[in-house]
């Protein structure tokens, strides 16, 4: 889901290239994003496409079942294609027509990706250690609700 969209409820068909831009790393990297906060890696797999393609390692990103299957240079566009998707300002993000294109054209060069939105991932809650162990009074309990 988009972070625009998740966190102010603003949708437009950027939030549908996002999500087509998470579905393509997901896809690629045989893992999926929701989950991936459990992982040693980063807090999600956007930040961590982000984080390999940064270092020059994108083909440790790549499926090994897959990277039978394709030529490395198709795996190295499809990730960069992907990440221009779920860049973090909508605005930047190509349209889908434009997606479409890239992805059918290996002879159009591609723009430098921004920041992806990491917002996506679970936000981990401090616990904080000087409250007791049962802070009721009368064995009632408060839960608190909070948005993804």
């Amino acid at each position: 889901m988009a972070p625009e969209y998740a966190m102010e409820g603003l949708f437009s068909v950027k939030s549908d290239v996002f999500s087509f831009g998470v579905i393509l790393l997901e896809i690629i990297s045989g893992k999926r994003n929701s989950g991936f906060y459990l992982t040693e890696h980063a807090k999600t797999l956007l930040a961590h496409a982000w984080q390999l393609r940064n270092e020059g390692h994108e083909l440790e990103f790549v499926d090994p079942l897959l990277t039978e299957q394709c030529p490395t240079s198709e795996f190295l566009r499809c990730i960069h294609i992907a990440l221009l998707c779920v860049q973090e300002d909508p605005a930047e993000r190509p349209t889908m027509s434009n997606v479409v294109v890239l992805l059918g054209s290996e002879s159009i060069e591609l723009p430098e990706p921004s920041k992806p939105a990491f917002s996506v991932g679970r936000a981990a809650h401090h616990i904080d250690q000087s409250v007791p162990e049962d802070p009721s009074v009368n064995q009632l309990t408060l839960s608190g609700i909070s948005a993804r």
